[in-house]
């Protein structure tokens, strides 16, 4: 691969710092968006409502940046201004996504879920999951159908279940 980036040119696009990357796909390059939810650290060793309070810090800080009202007006999320007062709105996750691709940083939210969602999904194949053991680890909070249509986005996703489920699922990866 570094014999191929020489000869084509890239490794010198690199090293010029043209914006040419390695990577394929700007959505899984570590460095062309920001925090998303999926990044969070060692979210295995959190409990969900520890993992669900750093999802809202990430959230504050675009609150912040851009303003209650201006969030609101653009996202049409609701309870979003609750964030600056340190509470945890009750959001699903394509809204809590809406609210952070306000970030120029960040893709769209269609596609900030979809991440999330597929990272939910990759997990799921490292640690050897399938829908009916996540059931079984998250004693029964949802049934393995509600977890295979939410993981899917055929039905909506709260934000406190998906920190449910990707605690999980970080937790039993090897």
């Amino acid at each position: 691969m570094g014999e191929l980036a020489a000869v084509t040119g890239l490794a010198e696009a690199l090293a010029r710092g043209y914006g040419v990357t390695d990577e394929l796909n700007p959505l899984t390059l570590g460095t062309a968006t920001g925090a998303m939810f999926h990044d969070v650290e060692n979210a295995g060793e959190l409990t969900p409502d520890e993992l669900r309070a750093r999802y809202d810090e990430l959230l504050r800080a675009v609150v912040e940046s851009h303003g209650s009202d201006t969030v609101r007006e653009e996202t049409g999320v609701e309870g979003v201004g609750a964030l600056t007062n340190g509470e945890s709105p009750s959001l699903t996750l394509d809204e809590a996504a809406a609210v952070l691709a306000l970030d120029p940083e960040e893709p769209d939210a269609d596609a900030i879920a979809m991440e999330a969602r597929d990272h939910l999904l990759m997990g799921m194949t490292t640690a050897v999951l399938d829908v009916e053991a996540l059931e079984s680890g998250i004693d029964g909070a949802l049934d393995a159908r509600e977890i295979q249509q939410k993981i899917e986005g055929r039905l909506a996703m709260e934000l406190d279940e998906f920190a449910l489920l990707h605690g999980h699922i970080e937790e039993r990866k090897p």
